[in-house]
Protein backbone atom coordinates (compact mmCIF):
# COMPACT_ATOMS: atom_id res chain seq x y z
CA UNK A 1 0.00 0.00 0.00
CA UNK A 2 1.10 3.31 -0.98
CA UNK A 3 0.38 6.78 -0.06
CA UNK A 4 -2.44 7.44 -2.65
CA UNK A 5 -3.52 4.39 -1.44
CA UNK A 6 -3.93 5.02 2.33
CA UNK A 7 -5.39 8.13 0.91
CA UNK A 8 -7.76 6.87 -0.64
CA UNK A 9 -8.97 4.34 1.75
CA UNK A 10 -9.59 6.78 4.53
CA UNK A 11 -11.51 9.28 2.56
CA UNK A 12 -13.75 6.26 1.15
CA UNK A 13 -13.89 5.48 4.76
CA UNK A 14 -14.68 9.35 5.77
CA UNK A 15 -17.44 9.36 3.64
CA UNK A 16 -19.05 6.15 4.67
CA UNK A 17 -18.71 4.74 1.02
CA UNK A 18 -17.93 0.68 0.46
CA UNK A 19 -15.53 -0.52 -2.06
CA UNK A 20 -18.83 -1.39 -3.75
CA UNK A 21 -20.85 2.21 -3.60
CA UNK A 22 -17.71 3.84 -4.68
CA UNK A 23 -17.31 1.99 -7.98
CA UNK A 24 -21.01 2.09 -8.68
CA UNK A 25 -20.73 5.92 -7.85
CA UNK A 26 -17.31 6.61 -9.79
CA UNK A 27 -18.60 4.47 -12.47
CA UNK A 28 -15.69 1.90 -12.57
CA UNK A 29 -15.05 -1.70 -11.32
CA UNK A 30 -15.14 -2.28 -7.66
CA UNK A 31 -11.97 -5.14 -8.29
CA UNK A 32 -10.30 -1.91 -9.69
CA UNK A 33 -11.59 -0.03 -6.62
CA UNK A 34 -9.70 -2.78 -4.27
CA UNK A 35 -6.69 -2.98 -6.93
CA UNK A 36 -6.17 0.94 -6.31
CA UNK A 37 -6.56 0.66 -2.61
CA UNK A 38 -3.71 -2.45 -2.26
CA UNK A 39 -1.12 -0.20 -4.57
CA UNK A 40 -1.97 -3.20 -7.37
CA UNK A 41 -2.85 -0.52 -10.38
CA UNK A 42 -1.88 3.31 -10.38
CA UNK A 43 -4.46 5.68 -10.94
CA UNK A 44 -4.78 7.90 -14.02
CA UNK A 45 -5.44 11.74 -13.78
CA UNK A 46 -8.89 11.26 -15.01
CA UNK A 47 -9.84 8.42 -12.22
CA UNK A 48 -8.13 10.65 -9.64
CA UNK A 49 -11.08 13.20 -10.57
CA UNK A 50 -13.75 10.83 -11.30
CA UNK A 51 -12.47 9.67 -7.88
CA UNK A 52 -12.62 13.15 -6.41
CA UNK A 53 -15.83 13.90 -7.81
CA UNK A 54 -17.90 11.07 -5.95
CA UNK A 55 -16.22 11.11 -3.12
CA UNK A 56 -16.92 14.95 -3.24
CA UNK A 57 -13.23 16.04 -2.40
CA UNK A 58 -12.26 19.92 -1.34
CA UNK A 59 -10.00 20.41 -3.99
CA UNK A 60 -6.59 21.04 -1.46
CA UNK A 61 -7.36 16.60 -1.21
CA UNK A 62 -7.75 16.37 -4.55
CA UNK A 63 -4.29 18.19 -5.12
CA UNK A 64 -2.87 15.70 -2.37
CA UNK A 65 -3.73 12.58 -4.29
CA UNK A 66 -2.50 13.71 -7.83
CA UNK A 67 0.74 14.56 -5.69
CA UNK A 68 0.71 10.91 -4.10
CA UNK A 69 0.07 9.51 -7.69
CA UNK A 70 3.10 10.80 -9.32
CA UNK A 71 1.17 13.52 -10.87
CA UNK A 72 1.32 18.06 -10.96
CA UNK A 73 -1.32 19.51 -8.98
CA UNK A 74 -4.36 20.93 -10.21
CA UNK A 75 -5.75 23.44 -8.39
CA UNK A 76 -3.65 26.54 -7.95
CA UNK A 77 -4.18 28.61 -4.52
CA UNK A 78 -4.21 32.73 -5.79
CA UNK A 79 -3.57 35.38 -3.74
CA UNK A 80 -7.32 37.18 -2.68
CA UNK A 81 -5.26 40.56 -4.10
CA UNK A 82 -4.50 38.52 -7.55
CA UNK A 83 -5.82 40.48 -10.60
CA UNK A 84 -7.43 37.04 -12.18
CA UNK A 85 -9.32 37.58 -8.38
CA UNK A 86 -11.05 40.76 -9.54
CA UNK A 87 -14.59 39.36 -10.58
CA UNK A 88 -14.59 37.50 -7.27
CA UNK A 89 -14.12 40.37 -4.95
CA UNK A 90 -16.36 42.47 -6.97
CA UNK A 91 -18.96 39.61 -5.92
CA UNK A 92 -18.17 39.16 -2.56
CA UNK A 93 -18.07 43.09 -2.26
CA UNK A 94 -21.63 43.64 -4.01
CA UNK A 95 -22.81 40.82 -1.57
CA UNK A 96 -21.64 42.10 1.33
CA UNK A 97 -22.18 45.73 0.38
CA UNK A 98 -26.02 45.16 -0.74
CA UNK A 99 -26.81 42.90 2.13
CA UNK A 100 -26.46 45.93 4.48
CA UNK A 101 -28.36 47.10 7.01
CA UNK A 102 -27.64 43.68 8.02
CA UNK A 103 -23.98 42.03 9.17
CA UNK A 104 -22.29 39.89 6.96
CA UNK A 105 -18.68 38.94 6.37
CA UNK A 106 -16.64 36.39 4.13
CA UNK A 107 -14.56 34.00 6.09
CA UNK A 108 -11.78 30.88 5.43
CA UNK A 109 -11.91 27.58 5.70
CA UNK A 110 -10.31 28.00 9.60
CA UNK A 111 -13.27 30.31 10.28
CA UNK A 112 -10.70 33.64 9.54
CA UNK A 113 -12.44 36.68 8.50
CA UNK A 114 -11.34 37.62 4.77
CA UNK A 115 -13.81 40.42 4.60
CA UNK A 116 -16.68 42.47 6.36
CA UNK A 117 -19.42 45.17 5.76
CA UNK A 118 -19.96 48.22 8.10
CA UNK A 119 -23.04 46.72 10.14
CA UNK A 120 -20.76 43.59 10.60
CA UNK A 121 -17.68 45.86 12.26
CA UNK A 122 -20.49 47.52 14.22
CA UNK A 123 -21.17 44.39 15.41
CA UNK A 124 -17.99 42.78 16.16
CA UNK A 125 -15.56 45.99 16.31
CA UNK A 126 -16.20 46.20 20.14
CA UNK A 127 -15.38 42.69 20.49
CA UNK A 128 -12.10 43.58 19.08
CA UNK A 129 -12.93 41.15 16.47
CA UNK A 130 -11.86 42.55 12.67
CA UNK A 131 -9.95 41.28 9.10
CA UNK A 132 -7.51 38.62 9.53
CA UNK A 133 -8.74 37.24 12.98
CA UNK A 134 -10.32 34.23 13.77
CA UNK A 135 -14.14 33.58 14.47
CA UNK A 136 -12.89 30.32 16.10
CA UNK A 137 -10.52 32.34 18.76
CA UNK A 138 -13.43 33.85 20.27
CA UNK A 139 -16.08 30.98 20.01
CA UNK A 140 -13.19 29.64 22.41
CA UNK A 141 -12.41 32.53 24.62
CA UNK A 142 -13.93 33.97 27.58
CA UNK A 143 -15.60 37.26 25.80
CA UNK A 144 -18.29 35.73 24.11
CA UNK A 145 -20.28 33.64 26.66
CA UNK A 146 -21.81 36.52 28.95
CA UNK A 147 -22.48 38.50 25.85
CA UNK A 148 -24.73 35.70 24.11
CA UNK A 149 -28.40 35.15 26.16
CA UNK A 150 -28.50 31.47 24.65
CA UNK A 151 -24.93 30.62 25.40
CA UNK A 152 -25.46 26.71 25.66
CA UNK A 153 -27.59 26.36 22.44
CA UNK A 154 -25.16 28.55 20.35
CA UNK A 155 -22.70 26.17 21.75
CA UNK A 156 -24.02 23.33 20.93
CA UNK A 157 -25.12 23.77 17.20
CA UNK A 158 -21.41 25.42 16.50
CA UNK A 159 -19.98 22.19 17.88
CA UNK A 160 -22.06 20.71 15.29
CA UNK A 161 -20.81 22.73 12.93
CA UNK A 162 -17.18 22.33 13.43
CA UNK A 163 -17.68 18.41 13.31
CA UNK A 164 -19.66 18.41 10.46
CA UNK A 165 -16.64 20.89 8.66
CA UNK A 166 -14.25 18.42 10.16
CA UNK A 167 -15.56 15.74 8.50
CA UNK A 168 -15.79 17.08 4.80
CA UNK A 169 -12.38 18.00 5.17
CA UNK A 170 -11.15 14.89 5.81
CA UNK A 171 -10.46 15.75 9.57
CA UNK A 172 -9.25 18.98 11.08
CA UNK A 173 -7.96 18.59 14.08
CA UNK A 174 -8.05 22.67 15.31
CA UNK A 175 -11.96 22.30 14.49
CA UNK A 176 -12.40 18.84 16.68
CA UNK A 177 -10.69 19.83 19.90
CA UNK A 178 -13.15 23.06 19.48
CA UNK A 179 -15.99 20.99 19.25
CA UNK A 180 -14.97 19.06 22.03
CA UNK A 181 -14.46 22.02 24.00
CA UNK A 182 -17.88 23.50 22.95
CA UNK A 183 -20.03 20.43 23.59
CA UNK A 184 -18.79 20.49 27.28
CA UNK A 185 -20.92 23.65 27.68
CA UNK A 186 -24.12 22.36 29.88
CA UNK A 187 -27.40 22.17 27.52
CA UNK A 188 -30.26 24.44 29.42
CA UNK A 189 -33.94 23.75 27.75
CA UNK A 190 -34.40 25.47 24.71
CA UNK A 191 -34.61 29.41 24.37
CA UNK A 192 -36.75 29.53 22.09
CA UNK A 193 -39.45 26.79 19.81
CA UNK A 194 -38.91 28.97 16.36
CA UNK A 195 -38.08 27.85 13.15
CA UNK A 196 -34.20 28.17 13.80
CA UNK A 197 -32.11 28.84 16.93
CA UNK A 198 -31.06 32.46 16.77
CA UNK A 199 -27.84 34.11 18.47
CA UNK A 200 -29.29 36.62 20.89
CA UNK A 201 -26.65 39.23 21.82
CA UNK A 202 -26.99 41.66 24.72
CA UNK A 203 -25.00 44.45 25.71
CA UNK A 204 -26.42 46.55 28.36
CA UNK A 205 -29.68 47.46 26.69
CA UNK A 206 -28.54 46.36 23.74
CA UNK A 207 -30.55 43.07 22.36
CA UNK A 208 -29.77 41.20 18.70
CA UNK A 209 -31.62 38.35 17.88
CA UNK A 210 -30.04 37.43 14.52
CA UNK A 211 -29.79 33.76 12.84
CA UNK A 212 -27.43 33.45 9.66
CA UNK A 213 -27.41 31.33 6.37
CA UNK A 214 -23.97 30.49 4.90
CA UNK A 215 -22.79 30.75 0.84
CA UNK A 216 -20.18 28.82 -1.43
CA UNK A 217 -19.24 29.47 -5.15
CA UNK A 218 -21.13 26.91 -6.76
CA UNK A 219 -18.09 26.05 -9.48
CA UNK A 220 -14.82 26.66 -7.21
CA UNK A 221 -11.06 25.80 -9.68
CA UNK A 222 -9.15 28.05 -6.81
CA UNK A 223 -8.42 26.51 -3.26
CA UNK A 224 -8.73 30.13 -2.10
CA UNK A 225 -12.63 30.37 -3.32
CA UNK A 226 -12.83 26.49 -2.27
CA UNK A 227 -12.52 27.31 1.25
CA UNK A 228 -14.07 30.37 1.18
CA UNK A 229 -17.79 30.99 2.66
CA UNK A 230 -20.13 34.12 3.04
CA UNK A 231 -22.10 34.23 6.30
CA UNK A 232 -25.13 36.70 5.91
CA UNK A 233 -26.74 37.50 9.70
CA UNK A 234 -30.31 38.11 9.73
CA UNK A 235 -32.81 39.56 12.04
CA UNK A 236 -35.08 37.31 14.19
CA UNK A 237 -37.20 39.54 15.29
CA UNK A 238 -39.07 43.31 14.39
CA UNK A 239 -36.83 44.40 17.26
CA UNK A 240 -33.40 43.14 15.89
CA UNK A 241 -34.27 44.61 12.73
CA UNK A 242 -35.39 48.00 13.53
CA UNK A 243 -31.95 48.26 15.93
CA UNK A 244 -29.98 47.44 12.63
CA UNK A 245 -31.42 50.04 10.86
CA UNK A 246 -31.14 52.52 13.30
CA UNK A 247 -27.14 51.37 13.86
CA UNK A 248 -26.99 51.42 9.93
CA UNK A 249 -27.96 55.10 10.21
Amino acid sequence: MNDFSRTLQSWRRARRFSQLSLAVEADVSTRHISFLETGRARPSVDMIKRLGDALQLPLAARNQMLTFAGFAIQHQARSWSAEEMAPVRAAVDYTLNQHAPYPALAIDRLWSIVQMNGPAQGLFGPLKLDQGDSLLELMLSDILPPLIENWPQVAHHAAQRLRTESTAQGGVALFDKAAEKLAEVPMSAPHSSGPVVPTIFRAGSIRLSLFTTIAQFGTPEDLTLDDLKIELYFPADHETEKALRVMAA
